[in-house]
């Protein structure tokens, strides 16, 4: 009986050690990356004609609704290199990779002598080009606020020199309409024969 009670202890005290704090407040660990689903059989395996394996490396991207997919990187770099390429990667860059290839196959059939190169060299023609009319709409942004600039500052002049303009033409005016009154009572520019200013009436030789 006392074996009993002593094996009932233990276990009574041993069960809230398993619940305790520590134990609960370790962090769980993140769930796995599901895998891409893969359609059984793949298009490379149809255009290859070979049984679908249930590990095949090509299933996962190249599925059976896009057969021109692997088609177009099949006739640049041949179903074995491919396979070899995508045993070598990592699962996480291999759908990068595929992509790259697609897309690099692509543009080899397109273009077949600079493939990838001749696209890249247009776009860089195109960024070069688009790259001169910014700097030339540049140009004529600056020359054009220039040239507001300048016309500001002769509207301001001239806005400061009429006040001026204006007290001198009214200057003249008034000098202007002074002075032939100013003659007219001034005796000294009366007739000739009623001039009293006149210094002499005949010549002084004969």
């Amino acid at each position: 009986m006392e074996c009993s009670d002593t094996n009932t202890n233990s276990t009574t005290s041993s069960t809230p050690l398993s619940h305790s704090p520590s134990s609960s407040s370790s962090p769980s660990p993140s769930p796995p990356r599901t895998p891409p689903i893969v359609i059984s059989p793949c298009a490379a395996c149809k255009i290859l004609r070979r049984r679908c394996a249930e590990k095949c490396v090509l299933a996962p991207y190249f599925p059976p609704t896009e057969p021109t997919k692997f088609t177009i990187a099949h006739r640049v770099f041949g179903a074995s290199n491919i396979i070899k390429f995508l045993q070598d990667l990592p699962e996480s860059q291999r759908a990068d990779a595929v992509s790259s290839m697609v897309y690099e196959a692509g543009a080899r059939i397109r273009d077949p002598v600079y493939g990838c190169a001749g696209a890249i060299c247009q776009l860089q023609k195109q960024v070069n080009e688009l790259q001169a009319q910014l700097a030339k709409a540049q140009a004529e942004l600056v020359n054009m606020q220039c040239q507001q600039a300048n016309l500001v500052a002769l509207i301001c002049m001239e806005m400061s020199q009429s006040p001026q303009a204006t007290v001198q033409q009214s200057l003249e005016s008034n000098f202007i309409t002074s002075t032939p009154n100013s003659y007219q009572n001034n005796p000294c520019f009366l007739n000739e024969d009623n001039n009293p200013c006149l210094l002499w009436d005949h010549p002084v030789w004969t």
